[in-house]
């Protein structure tokens, strides 16, 4: 008996989501992609200012190329190094417009969570009959008013940097640090359009990943104009390396790497940088933030604002009620994580590659975790093995469907 092909909730409209969206365009499957903001790629709005470490060829795949080379369009190419806003403008948006994604993105659709209709997570363990349930979507709109969905196959493409880690040592808030959340930014700001929010402050920066570093960076130069502008910059890791690769194929993050040398030197009056210290508590003092910050001894540090930037990994809450295995260490999924862990070297984003489709397989039949969401705390995640990743699930997809 042939089946009626299964209908594809997409969670994100971002690269790997719009990715995704296509394949299963190419195979003629109804998909509808949904994504929490009013516009495509809303987590690559927010770094829109900060530029990429690799050129366009490498955020252009093979797929996207050519779907916009057949209704007239030509992809970025060139050897330039995009920035963010760059990426939405020239490659998101472009593709959101293509005839194959007409009518299946639903903008300002966020997902509150995904389950499985008459089924919660501990029943029908390991059972095939889960399989014969379709997923339940519970779906806020732009004003909160919610509804449910169905699907019959859900890929979750959601990432991570909208869910941001917190500001306290071992992964913890901080003391206080909810009763501030006004004054604490956890992605990066475009400090030069944002001048008069920043100048003349005191800032508790943290964090030492790349992130922290453009923050760093950015912040010292712009405190060059901005009298009395100051950064104590907490970093965990007494020796933090900064992410540094030797012989570094991309020049921009090389260089980014030395200035976070650099600064850590002393190389800026206005950048203080404490290594081997957390965050201990955030209290108020005439209206300002006191920090408590921990380096062996106990010291507090008046701030005017705080800017978190301590990484991020994806949210799990979306589906607390299936069957998905995660791995203990890194939040990803068990598979996927495991053949992560066992790699020996290859710890740059640029050695990654694919790791087979049964690595994207979870005990929950017919959900996929893409894109950086799958790779936990694992941050060397690179745009070509979403790619990949898409081509293996809807492979995947292809057999599920067409089985008797």
């Amino acid at each position: 008996m042939e089946l009626s092909p299964p209908h594809i909730a997409i969670l994100g409209a971002g690269p790997i989501g719009l990715e995704a969206g296509l394949a299963a365009a190419e195979r003629r499957l109804p998909f509808t992609v949904y994504e929490a903001d009013p516009e495509v790629g809303g987590h690559v709005r927010r770094w829109g200012h900060v530029r990429t470490f690799t050129p366009w060829e490498m955020n252009v795949s093979e797929r996207v190329r050519h779907t916009l080379a057949a209704s007239g369009r030509e992809a970025p190419l060139d050897p330039a190094l995009p920035t963010g806003r760059e990426l939405v403008e020239r490659l998101l948006e472009p593709i959101a417009s293509l005839p194959a994604l007409a009518g299946r993105l639903r903008l300002g659709a966020r997902i509150v969570a995904v389950g499985r209709q008459g089924l919660l997570k501990h029943e029908e363990i390991g059972s095939d009959r889960r399989a014969l349930r379709p997923f339940r979507l519970l779906v806020a709109d732009r004003g909160g008013e919610e509804r449910v969905e169905h699907a019959d196959v859900v890929i979750d493409c959601t990432g991570t940097y909208g869910n941001p880690n917190r500001l306290g040592d071992g992964g913890i808030p901080a003391a206080g640090e909810s009763a501030f959340e006004e004054r604490i930014v956890r992605s990066l700001p475009d400090v030069a359009r944002e001048a008069p929010e920043w100048a003349g402050q005191t800032i508790l920066l943290t964090g030492a990943g790349h992130s922290a570093q453009t923050a760093a960076r950015e912040l010292a130069e712009f405190a060059r104009g901005a009298a009395g502008t100051r950064v104590v910059w907490a970093v965990r890791s007494p020796a933090p390396s900064w992410g540094a690769v030797a012989d570094d194929p991309l020049p921009e993050r090389a260089a980014l790497n030395a200035a976070a040398r650099e600064l850590a030197a002393g190389g800026s009056g206005a950048v203080e940088m404490r290594p081997g210290t957390v965050t201990e508590a955030l209290a108020g003092r005439d209206g300002r933030i006191v920090a408590t910050l921990r380096n062996g001894e106990v010291e507090e540090v008046e701030v005017d604002r705080v800017l978190a930037l301590n990484g991020g990994v994806g949210d799990a809450s979306l589906y607390r009620q299936l069957q998905v295995h995660e791995c203990y260490a890194t939040g990803g999924p068990i598979k996927l994580a495991a053949a992560l862990l066992g790699e020996s070297g290859g710890g740059d984003c640029l050695a990654q590659g694919g790791h087979g489709p049964e690595t994207l397989v979870n005990p929950e039949p017919g959900f996929f975790v893409l894109g950086s969401k799958s790779y936990g705390r694992n941050s060397q995640f690179l745009l070509r093995v979403g790619w990949e990743q898409v081509d293996q699930v809807f492979t995947l997809i292809a057999g599920e469907s067409t089985a008797d």
